[in-house]
């Protein structure tokens, strides 16, 4: 098993450049950069790319999501992704996150597996549309089948805390093969229990703590402290 007593990676979605020096400042080991909180994130626009990458030292992942709403994609949407993913890559971002599933909500192996090979060296991560998979083990064997690094998940669930069982689980079965990160509704009053029961190595928060999406610089060094 993973020890648990090691060191844990803080991962800060953040939906504005403010939030994304913010969380560097506080100890934020990584960055998600979105746009559209209410959204739940979407591919921010170039020139805030460019600007985060040119302002934060600590690595950057860009989410690449052409809109809100499923993740079953049109042609014209992937061409979007795959246009985007492009730009991450030529200008040395260090991961992107994406995800397409099928109409029946699969995961889309031919278009996953296309964007995979297209982003080249750079990090990428399954995002939480494998929330949306009516059979977790199955997607989560084409996920690693297909490459990824990692996967960020709440178990299927509305929030990490209500999916913790699968997470657990996820992570016993497919530590040595994906990095599992617990992710949707993950902040200070629940990160411990999570910690001690999934025992996963990587942790994402968007440390939002009010009606805003602005990242809260105190929630972020509570969290990492009790990462620590």
């Amino acid at each position: 098993m993973p020890n648990i007593l090691s060191n844990k990676l803080l991962e800060i979605a953040c939906f504005n450049i403010e939030s994304c020096l913010q969380a560097q400042e506080a100890g934020a080991d990584r960055i998600e950069f979105c746009a559209d909180y209410l959204a739940g994130g979407i591919t921010p626009n170039y020139d805030d790319i460019l600007k985060a990458k040119e302002l934060l030292h600590i690595p950057l992942h860009v989410i690449i999501r052409p809109r809100s709403g499923n993740f079953n994609y049109s042609l014209q949407e992937i061409e979007v992704i795959k246009k985007d993913i492009e730009f991450c890559k030529q200008h040395h971002v260090d991961g992107v996150v994406f995800g397409v599933l099928t109409q029946n909500k699969k995961i889309d192996k031919h278009i996953n597996k296309e964007l995979v090979e297209l982003a080249g060296s750079m990090s990428t991560t399954f995002h939480r549309a494998i929330d949306e998979s009516d059979d977790m083990i199955e997607a989560m064997n084409d996920i690693i089948s297909l490459g990824f690094k990692r996967v960020l998940t709440s178990g299927g669930k509305k929030s990490a805390t209500e999916g913790i069982t699968i997470l657990k689980s996820l992570q016993k079965k497919y530590h040595k093969n994906i990095i599992i990160i617990p992710g949707g509704g993950v902040r200070s009053s629940n990160i411990k229990e999570l910690i001690q029961l999934t025992q996963c190595n990587e942790y994402h928060s968007a440390a939002i703590t009010t009606k805003t999406d602005t990242v809260n610089s105190e929630e972020v060094k509570q969290l990492k402290t009790m990462l620590s």
